[in-house]
């Protein structure tokens, strides 16, 4: 039965069961043999890299610059679409003359916003004149309705 017990274990590790830690018998062996309980994981090496070298080229040497490439007919970096000047040149036109309609059109905007302030300001005037007017014909109304008035009142 003992045997059936320890099939799957890895030989040379002891395993608790408990715990508080190992058994009297276990307690005895550890003292003979240092008792492991889980393996302990070892990480891979790294491959070592070759050093890549410096990437300081003297300003003198042919290596600096832009690199010319000769594509084929068939790479599709030649194939890939490139403006002209004259098609820079169209766009450049077009987006002018749409950026001036834009300007135009709030130009023209601005222009009917300003005319209409000027009329309301006109219309408020005017109101405001006949305002005063009506106040001013109001209170000659009632200076001469006290005036007027006979003074006899019934006094009580």
């Amino acid at each position: 039965m003992m045997e059936d017990n320890n099939m799957g274990k890895i030989p040379g590790m002891e395993w608790s069961d408990s715990s508080s830690g190992a058994s009297d018998d276990q307690q005895h062996d550890q003292h003979e043999q240092p008792v492991i309980h889980a393996p302990v994981p070892i990480r891979p090496r790294l491959p070592s890299r070759k050093s890549s070298g410096t990437m300081i080229v003297p300003r003198d040497s042919i290596d600096v610059g832009p690199v010319e490439m000769t594509l084929g007919p068939d790479d599709v970096r030649a194939m890939s679409p490139r403006r002209t000047s004259q098609d820079l040149e169209m766009l450049s036109k077009e987006a002018r003359e749409e950026l001036q309609r834009h300007a135009k059109a709030l130009q023209d905007s601005l222009l009917a916003l300003f005319h209409r302030i000027e009329a309301v300001k006109e219309e408020h005037n005017k109101l405001d004149n006949n305002n005063k007017f009506l106040q001013k014909y109001i209170g000659d109304l009632m200076s001469t309705s006290k005036i007027t008035a006979p003074s006899s009142r019934p006094k009580k």
